[in-house]
């Protein structure tokens, strides 16, 4: 099995029986919300097709998972989303399989996603390799399956210059499950409307994924593929800055 992150994407190809492409948190529908808040967004939903159905193109993978969050409005779904993912769903079934992993988002999503197959909010396992969204604990078959890919935390990293300018660059996560000899890679969001999560200014890690994985011994890497080492290096490094 090879698990690979397609350079300057947030794309994963794994390589087994099966050619598995995956993505995760498009938060489709989130322009509502924004909306809502006063922000007049146009819908980026024929954008994020076109980018998935690139990167189709490019691997051609036989089954495609969206790990969680495909769509964004809770707990109700909005007009937009009724319309929109239906539609998105179908167009990305004619080329290949969809296997969704519901998030904490993904509130009626079996009625929204005609044509693909959606699992239990616990995961799933495929040729070996357990998805899960990261919202709730996986089933004890994903937690011991020898590769896990995860995401919900829409991870990042706060990078800062000399000078003190700052920006929020999108990245993945490496590291294991505590008591299990395993990998775990934690996604960044596809959708970069949706914001991010710098993990280096995290103040308190919570939630079943922080109890599942010691996050600052995580390997992080850019969606260029460059190493940035673990966060716990990196935040001591920034530490060391301040002074």
């Amino acid at each position: 099995m090879r698990v690979l992150p397609i350079a300057g994407e947030a794309v994963l190809i794994a390589e087994g029986e099966h050619r598995v492409m995956v993505v995760a948190d498009l938060h489709l529908g989130i322009e509502y919300e924004l909306w809502l808040g006063g922000a007049n967004l146009p819908s980026q939903t024929g954008r994020l097709l076109d980018r998935i159905l690139g990167v189709i193109e490019a691997h051609d993978p036989e089954r495609l998972v969206v790990l969680g969050d495909l769509k964004h409005n809770v707990p109700r779904t909005s007009w937009q989303e009724r319309v929109e993912v239906p539609e998105f769903i179908s167009k990305l079934s004619k080329v290949v399989k969809v296997v969704l992993v519901p998030g904490n988002h993904d509130t009626g999503l079996r009625d929204l996603a005609p044509g693909a197959e959606v699992c239990e909010p616990e995961g799933v396992v495929i040729d070996g390799v357990g998805y899960f969204h990261g919202h709730t604990f996986p089933s004890q078959e994903v937690l011991s399956s020898g590769i896990l890919i995860t995401a919900h935390l829409h991870p990042s990293v706060r990078l800062v210059d000399p000078l003190g300018a700052s920006r929020s660059e999108r990245v993945w996560a490496r590291s294991s499950p505590r008591g299990y000899e395993s990998e775990i890679i934690i996604m960044p969001a596809f959708n970069p409307l949706c914001g991010s999560l710098p993990l280096n200014e995290m103040d308190e890690k919570k939630g079943p994924l922080m109890k599942l994985v010691d996050l600052n011994r995580s390997k992080i890497y850019l969606l260029d593929g460059t190493y940035l080492g673990r966060l716990e290096e990196i935040i001591s490094a920034q530490r060391r800055k301040k002074r």
